[in-house]
């Protein structure tokens, strides 16, 4: 049920970036809103480059705030998330990112603000799943932080740290292409040991491993097709192309049967007739510990996140209220 008028107002609180909205049309926008919904007047957090969200969420929740919106990009959205992580309290986006990768998962619109400020206010919340990632790096220092998309290590991750920020700012998502192109020279099997849920170790040889809490990317990828916000469970992806033409295969797997033959019941009886691709596997799983030969670039939500020896990730099933379009509940 949407939020109802009540005696005793709620609180919200708006952590922002100051980067990446604009803070005139996002304090109008929030203002108005709160009031048509009989909320009290918003408090307001600037993110920092000491503080990504994370503290000032908490921050927000000790002052008595019910509903945080999360104003930013994948990295804010991402922050603000691991300091309501298990709270009860609800996160609404506000994206104004180049991903959008969260909004894009669950359907929230992210092209218009009063839009997404109305939904913030008057939409209903969705309990979904948080990925969690302890990352090891070379010199045995640890961290641990949430994912709400997907986490990679290998290729996809050294594509994004190779993005040129400029660049990214001017064409948004397509900046990628780029960076992937430049990151071709360095392309070569990553060489690993990888458990999951507690089996064996076995070694494995893959140009990157993915893992997924949600499957869509922008440009209409569907990464990871059976990939579910809220099933309690991980997705994995290992790319390894083989021959020639082994990333077309995997180009044909991703764009075409996932973007476009899964969306219909023949493409899907076309898809189980055809030949499975080895040079994509696909795997699901709770829990996933995976160490590497050498250290690799390791990616949360599209950010980079430097080079990790070793990486265990799990998933906190139901960690995280999001508040969505009421006709999206379900």
């Amino acid at each position: 049920m949407a939020t109802p008028k009540n005696t005793h107002p709620q609180l919200a609180a708006v952590v922002y970036n100051p980067i990446k909205v604009d803070i005139l049309a996002l304090k109008t926008s929030v203002a108005r809103a709160a009031e048509e919904a009989g909320w009290q007047h918003p408090l307001w957090f600037e993110t920092s480059v000491e503080d990504a969200g994370q503290g000032v969420t908490a921050e927000a929740i000790r002052l008595g705030a019910r509903l945080v919106l999360a104003a930013g990009g994948d990295g804010t959205v991402r922050a603000v998330a691991e300091g309501l992580r298990d709270t009860g309290v609800a996160m609404a986006l506000l994206p104004s990112g180049t991903g959008n990768l969260l909004a894009r998962n669950i359907d929230v619109p992210f092209t218009d603000l009063d839009t997404t400020v109305d939904i913030a206010f008057n939409g209903v919340d969705r309990q979904i799943d948080l990925g969690l990632a302890s990352i090891v790096r070379e010199d045995g220092d640890r961290e641990e932080h949430v994912f709400l998309v997907m986490a990679g290590l290998g290729l996809d991750a050294k594509m994004i740290a190779n993005t040129n920020s400029k660049l990214k700012k001017a064409v948004g998502w397509l900046a990628y292409v780029d960076a992937g192109l430049r990151s071709l020279p360095e392309i070569k099997p990553v060489k690993l040991r990888v458990s999951i849920d507690g089996s064996p170790e076995r070694k494995v040889s893959v140009h990157t491993i993915i893992i997924g809490n949600c499957g869509k990317l922008p440009g209409g990828i569907l990464l990871l097709p059976d990939a579910h916000p809220d099933d309690g469970i991980l997705d994995f992806v290992a790319l390894r192309p083989r021959g020639p033409f082994g990333w077309v295969k995997i180009w044909n797997k991703v764009a075409w049967e996932n973007g476009v033959l899964r969306k219909s019941a023949l493409g899907r009886r076309i898809i189980d007739l055809s030949r499975d691709v080895k040079d994509v596997t696909y795997l699901t799983g709770r829990d996933l510990r995976m160490t590497v030969d050498e250290p690799q670039q390791f990616q949360l939500d599209g950010d980079e996140f430097g080079e990790a020896k070793s990486v265990h990730a799990w998933v906190d099933p139901g960690a995280l209220l999001v508040r969505v379009p009421a006709h999206k509940a379900g």
